[in-house]
This record gives structure tokens, C-alpha cells and sequence, in this order.
């Protein structure tokens, strides 16, 4: 089911560090969107802490392409599905109405949790 979302995540993880100040690719995350597209991103970690994470990274190329509502998502580290930390959270919630349904993959077997799952009590809902 989410089989191609969870591939593209992987192939784009590569650890890989640049100038002893930046590191990349040891997180990737893959967004799938109303319409059926998919993008990617992973996360860039620099010395002096201005890195992204990798659901923001995927996020960026999304919206540069006119989209903005999500409706999978899948964040991966090494061999480990990961959740999207708050800010990541905050800003998919923010980004269209309807992103709290997405769905979040948490394990290879596709299992899935929604994003309002995680943060019950957004304060944009009071």
C-alpha cells in the first residue's frame, strides 16, 4: 500500500558529510500529495545548527511545485521508521487544513498512524 513512498525514502538515504561542518542523508523522509505526486528530501545537519530536517526538505520542493496538502508521509533512519519532530509536525499542520488526516507510515509492514494522532490538542483548534 505504501510500498513506493517507503522505497523512495530509501533510495535517497546516503549518509554523507561535506567539510567537516556538514553532514547529510542520514534521515529521509517522502510526502505523498492529494493529487499522487511524490517528493523527497532528507535531512542536512551543519555545525552551527541552520540544518533542516528531511520532512521540511521534502516539504520545500512540494510546495515549490503548488502543492500543499499531504496525504502520506514516511520518515526514515537507517533501517527505523521515525515520527516528524514538532516543528515538522507543526508545519504540516499548518500547511493546509486538511494535512491532520495524513497519514504517517511507522512501520515496513504499512502501518500507519494520523498526524492529529500526534498532537491532539494543536492549539489552532481552540
Amino acid at each position: 500500500m505504501h510500498n513506493k513512498l517507503i522505497a523512495l525514502a530509501q533510495s535517497k538515504l546516503r549518509d554523507q558529510e561535506f567539510s567537516g561542518k556538514l553532514s547529510c542523508g542520514q534521515v529521509s523522509s517522502a510526502i505523498e500529495t492529494s493529487s499522487g505526486k511524490q517528493f523527497s528530501g532528507v535531512c542536512i545537519d551543519a555545525a552551527c545548527s541552520l540544518g533542516i530536517c528531511a520532512e521540511r526538505n521534502a516539504i520545500g520542493t512540494m510546495v515549490t511545485e503548488g502543492e500543499f496538502e499531504i496525504t502520506k508521509l514516511v520518515c526514515i533512519k537507517g533501517t527505523e521508521f521515525i515520527l516528524p519532530c514538532g516543528a515538522c509536525q507543526e508545519l504540516l499542520l499548518q500547511l493546509h487544513p486538511k494535512n491532520s488526516e495524513m497519514d504517517i507510515v511507522t512501520h515496513a509492514n504499512g502501518s500507519t498512524m494520523k498526524l492529529k494522532e500526534l498532537m491532539p490538542y494543536w492549539w489552532a483548534n481552540t
